[in-house]
């Protein structure tokens, strides 16, 4: 703690110390411009003092008072979640399907028989029956296997709901993650899942409430039950990877919940060996008796959909192995038939058409293909001003799914869109991109100042455009390198490296624009420019970190709860720093120097001082970590983000202004010392200020999301509005949610849109798909 203290405040020193170098105070007419930014640069490391004086706090372990509170809270925020998620999924309207489960027939993937206990046989259907038969495991180890579109992910559901609705206050709580976000390459299984915790449910972030190491304590005491959703959905050199980073990295006797396709796991279990302790279970075929039982459940009984259900019904009786009876084994067909039919007014009696429907991959194709326009139609008849047209939103998700297909994944992540426009896809491009913004922010500000202050001449004004351009050159190298260095956790010293090694190269492309504004001026003012971008650009990515999309979004935002001592807090550091101001702006009328500093100007270092204070009194509180209740979602992602980057954009713009406007005020030095300050005020709020702005917002994720999605709207590919037209899509059902990302609710529903794209012919299949086949995502 004591290193933090005297690295800040030595650097505080050095700062001033080449300051009072770079202006000859011996002239009179410098030292406002010199008390001013003196009293800036004071204030501004009082942001490393909040640094060093809050470093020390996270250190302090969580009490089991604190790891309990936190517990009921996820079980409470877990429940709330998935229980809203089950009525979207319709999981229980009217029933769920009545699907039996029991011990994999498949040798070599279950653990020795007295590790797992007896043999395990239970109904997804009956929560009392599935919470039994998941306690009855010894060590609460269990691998759910099967077929793509067979359930596994809606047995998972089940299962979760029904062990908190039967859990006590001692009992842990289950959690579902999606695994498809996990490369055991980069992390451990159990950092992985610590850093999901955090980023899916923020309340437990909270380290004031719950103290710092609450995460850790739940996953080491077995008070969570993670439930991995889709090993499958990994690529498959990491599937056995992943498989053995979950042997090595967590308690054999940790309760787990996994779930893979079978073939997978069997290759997966060949090279990494089992899931220790882990019962395995395979679910036998959907009778189609059952099947049409719950259609005709889900169908209401006025409907003349009845009379399609029946004679389907009455079809198959004399069919038993035509294409629809094997089609409705999959509980996946049979969640896409009550889409289709039971909800809308689609018949259910052309089915038995063989004609068009020969074998059970047309009858997957066509409900595949009707999904989509079936539900928007249904949407629109409801809602008419208010929903999407159809074939519009059949275009959109087609190419949200082919973008997804293209970068591999099935995962709708909202931060990660930008990898899918061209112009921000690489660090060079991006840069470029982001210089062509910057340039034409400065030009704009460059405009804005030629028209309200007074200049010497036009010719003398209008040079100033050519400098903004020349200026923006700078972003190209600092945006290129920061891309193009790994995105990792650093230490702070290692990160303040890397910083000025960026803002080094940032430097070295300053020259053409300070021999362009600074003609004439001497060799050490022109060095000294330099010398005070990189500190500039140093002191914003030390901030906001490197100007690159970060691998997550930003889990903080302002803090609602603990307010009166963030508000204490946020007063001791505005009004310390205005007081420093003010001390040393009085401090040369004390010395003497009334003629350039009379008493008057005096305020001017109260309103200099508060301003930074309040920038970093902004700085502080925003990164505080959300203590919201709910669950993060892509929405409330999006908003933590958005409010994260632009108060730190500002902040740091002010940041940017105090040696900006320092070196400014050099070849600018009137009669009248107040102007010369006032002028340089302006031109680095104005001008500097972009710059500092720009290298802020480009550190994080929410600009580079909306730069692309405004590129993609432009071209017709996404809505405007995408996140509307996706939490509409989630509402009925196309899409589930996944902490702050979306996936579709099958991945076979994401392979068919992305090879489908248009909108199918009535009464008709949709063409053969080559596309591999998809790993099992979700089932309704």
């Amino acid at each position: 703690m004591r290193w933090r203290w005297m690295v800040t405040w030595a650097l505080c020193a050095a700062v001033m110390c080449g300051l009072l170098l770079v202006w000859p105070l011996r002239d009179p007419a410098r030292i406002s411009a010199a008390a001013a930014v003196l009293s800036a640069v004071v204030a501004l490391f009082g942001v490393l003092s909040v640094w060093a004086w809050r470093a020390g706090r996270g250190r302090v372990h969580s009490s089991s008072g604190q790891a309990a509170d936190a517990v009921e809270v996820l079980a409470r925020t877990v429940r709330r979640q998935w229980e809203e998620e089950a009525i979207l999924r319709q999981l229980y309207d009217p029933a769920p399907l009545p699907l039996a489960w029991s011990d994999c027939s498949h040798p070599g993937v279950s653990d020795h028989r007295q590790l797992v206990g007896t043999a395990v046989v239970c109904r997804a259907g009956d929560p009392q029956e599935l919470a039994a038969a998941f306690g009855s495991l010894p060590r609460r180890r269990l691998v759910v296997l099967g077929a793509g579109g067979s359930g596994k992910t809606t047995f998972t559901v089940l299962l979760l709901l029904a062990l908190l609705r039967t859990r006590t206050t001692d009992d842990p709580v289950p959690v579902l993650f999606s695994l498809s976000s996990f490369d055991p390459a980069r992390e451990s299984a159990r950092n992985w899942l610590r850093r999901r915790i955090a980023a899916d449910y923020p309340a437990i972030a909270d380290t004031e409430t719950y103290g710092a190491s609450v995460i850790e304590d739940l996953l080491t005491e077995h008070r969570l039950i993670p439930v991995l959703d889709g090993l499958d959905e990994l690529p498959e050199r990491r599937r056995a990877a992943a498989l053995a980073s979950l042997n090595d990295t967590l308690p054999s006797d940790a309760p787990l919940v996994l779930t893979c396709r079978t073939a997978d796991y069997v290759r997966a279990v060949t090279e990494s060996g089992i899931l220790t302790g882990a019962a395995v279970l395979e679910p036998a075929p959907v009778r189609t008796s059952d099947a049409l039982a719950l259609l005709r459940l889900a169908t209401p009984p006025e409907s003349g959909r009845q009379h399609g259900w029946n004679a389907l019904a009455e079809h198959l009786d004399h069919h038993p192995q035509a294409p629809a009876a094997q089609a409705l084994t999959s509980p996946l067909m049979v969640a896409l038939a009550r889409s289709v039919y039971a909800d809308n007014d689609g018949d259910p009696a052309e089915l038995v058409d063989t004609r068009s429907f020969s074998t059970p991959a047309d009858i997957e194709r066509h409900l595949l293909g009707a999904l989509v326009p079936t539900l928007y139609r249904r949407a629109r008849r409801q809602s008419p001003t208010r929903s999407w047209d159809p074939r519009q939103a059949q275009g959109y998700l087609a190419h949200l799914a082919a973008g997804m297909h293209a970068q591999g994944t099935y995962d709708l992540m909202w931060w990660q869109l930008y990898r899918w426009t061209p112009a921000l896809a690489g660090p060079w491009r991006r840069a470029w991109t982001w210089t062509s913004i910057a340039c034409a922010g400065l030009l704009l500000a460059t405009s804005f100042l030629v028209m309200v202050q007074d200049v010497p001449s036009w010719p003398e004004a209008l040079r100033w455009f050519p400098q903004s351009v020349l200026e923006s050159f700078v972003f190209v190298p600092v945006l290129a390198l920061s891309g193009l260095i790994a995105t990792r956790e650093r230490s702070l010293p290692r990160a303040s490296a890397v910083a000025a090694v960026i803002s080094l190269s940032g430097g070295l492309a300053l020259p053409p624009s300070t021999w362009w504004y600074y003609r004439g001026a001497s060799g050490p003012v022109l060095v000294a420019s330099i010398g005070f971008l990189c500190f500039s650009l140093w002191l914003v990515m030390l901030g906001a970190g490197l100007p690159s999309p970060p691998r997550t979004p930003s889990r903080s935002s302002p803090a609602r709860r603990h307010w009166g001592r963030q508000a204490i807090r946020a007063l001791v550091l505005v009004v310390g720093v205005a007081v420093i101001s003010v001390t040393v702006f009085a401090s040369y009328t004390i010395a003497g120097y009334e003629a350039v500093l009379p008493l008057g100007t005096v305020p001017w270092g109260l309103v200099i001082g508060t301003v930074a204070g309040v920038s970093l009194a902004a700085l502080d509180w925003v990164r505080d970590p959300s203590t919201a209740d709910d669950v993060a979602t892509a929405a409330s992602s999006v908003q933590a983000d958005r409010l994260v980057s632009l108060i730190s954009g500002a902040a740091c713009a002010v940041v940017f202004v105090i040696p900006d406007a320092a070196m400014r005020a050099v070849p600018w030095v009137p009669a009248d010392p107040l102007r010369t300050t006032m002028f340089a005020a302006v031109v680095g709020l104005f001008h500097g200020g972009i710059m500092g702005l720009v290298v802020a917002l480009a550190a994080h994720s929410w600009p580079h999301y909306t730069v692309a999605r405004l590129l993609l709207a432009a071209r017709g590919k996404l809505p405007w509005r995408l996140q509307a037209f996706l939490a509409d899509a989630h509402r009925l059902g196309i899409l589930r949610q996944v902490g702050p990302g979306y996936q579709f609710r099958h991945a076979r529903l994401q392979q068919h849109l992305a090879t489908h794209p248009g909108l199918p012919a009535p009464n008709t299949s949709a063409a053969g798909s080559s596309q591999p086949r998809a790993g099992d995502h979700h089932v309704t």
